[in-house]
């Protein structure tokens, strides 16, 4: 099967367009249509000796590292890597770049995790809080790597769970991590499973569920400070009901993009929801300093208390969330036609 990515599916549609109006044949058209398409490259996924770390190469290239070291209080992803090589993710608090703003130090790659689960808060923990407040949040303890495959796609499945400070275990997290790309495009499946250990209550709260920090030159805002401008930032959001900028926060969609530039090519990132997630489609927290993020579970914030969506599992129930991230980097950012494609490819899984 020959799989197009966003910028090939414009090429390919045009070119099979004109051909056949041509009358060219098939046989011809079929080899324009192969011509057009972007091979999928290698996928390596390796574990790092003697660290908490999984390293992803795409094509013999970085593309990200799964870290879950103790000093983390939760997962990550980290960086992230478009396919031209560079960084789409902010560098601090870990590996901080020139000028990178250094506010929520919790902000670290690709998470997924939430502000209230049983009243405690998973979302905002870091090394920033101070050990007396410390028992009020949550972390999330990955305590196995399950599976790791190589190949045409690359695969990682691990187990952790969701404790309060004394390590009780309140869910049980089953995540699979699915990587794929080629020359211009990178593509992350994501699909956790939660179960309840304990009967356990998402109380409905903005800050959740899946998050991405992306870096500086993709942030929407102009300034940093009061006092300084600065002219680094070159993003914007495009959602699928064709909201953009700051109008795309506290909506619905079934995608979302950020695009800007770094160095001279276009960067778009996409996170795509699953029609069988709960509550689709979900609401953005989208923010222009550069919080990119997913929340279902958010709805009463995002209503002004309209409606919410509280989520309750009972002891050994379990709730299912999928999402794609992709990252394409190239002339011009991907088109809402072209996401649409790949989006409704994911909802058809």
């Amino acid at each position: 099967m020959i799989v197009a990515n966003g910028n090939a599916l414009y090429l390919i549609t045009n070119c099979m367009k004109f051909l056949f109006k041509k009358n060219i044949g098939f046989a011809i058209a079929f080899t324009a249509f192969a011509c057009h398409t972007q091979a999928q490259q290698r996928v390596q996924v390796l574990k790092v000796v003697k660290e908490n770390k999984v390293d992803v190469w795409v094509g013999g290239h970085l593309f990200t590292s799964f870290l879950y070291p103790d000093s983390l209080e939760k997962p990550v992803l980290y960086p992230l890597m478009a396919a031209n090589g560079s960084m789409v993710t902010r560098g601090f608090p870990l590996k901080p770049q020139p000028g990178d703003p250094i506010d929520h130090p919790h902000h670290i790659g690709l998470w997924f995790n939430f502000e209230n689960l049983n009243g405690l808060d998973f979302w905002n923990n870091s090394y920033a809080i101070p050990a007396g407040r410390k028992p009020k949040y949550g972390w999330i303890r990955t305590d196995k790597i399950l599976k790791m495959s190589s190949g045409k796609t690359g695969t990682l499945t691990y187990h952790a769970n969701w404790t309060n400070q004394q390590k009780e275990v309140k869910l049980e997290e089953t995540t699979t991590f699915t990587f794929s790309g080629n020359a211009h495009q990178r593509t992350i499946d994501r699909i956790t499973t939660l179960k309840a250990v304990q009967p356990a209550v998402f109380n409905d709260v903005k800050d959740g569920l899946l998050g991405l920090r992306i870096a500086h030159q993709l942030q929407m805002t102009d300034s940093t400070t009061k006092k300084v401008r600065d002219t680094i930032p070159t993003g914007n959001y495009l959602s699928s009901t064709g909201k953009t900028g700051n109008k795309v926060w506290s909506t619905r969609a079934a995608w979302c993009m950020v695009h800007g530039k770094l160095g001279t090519d276009s960067i778009s990132i996409v996170i795509i929801d699953h029609p069988k997630n709960p509550n689709y489609p979900t609401f953005w927290h989208a923010r222009g300093y550069g919080l990119f993020a997913a929340n279902p579970l958010g709805e009463k914030a995002f209503t002004n208390g309209a409606s919410a969506k509280n989520l309750t599992l009972r002891k050994g129930e379990k709730v299912n969330f999928r999402y794609r991230i992709i990252i394409n980097n190239g002339k011009q950012r991907l088109s809402a036609k072209q996401i649409d494609t790949l989006a409704q490819s994911f909802g058809s899984k």
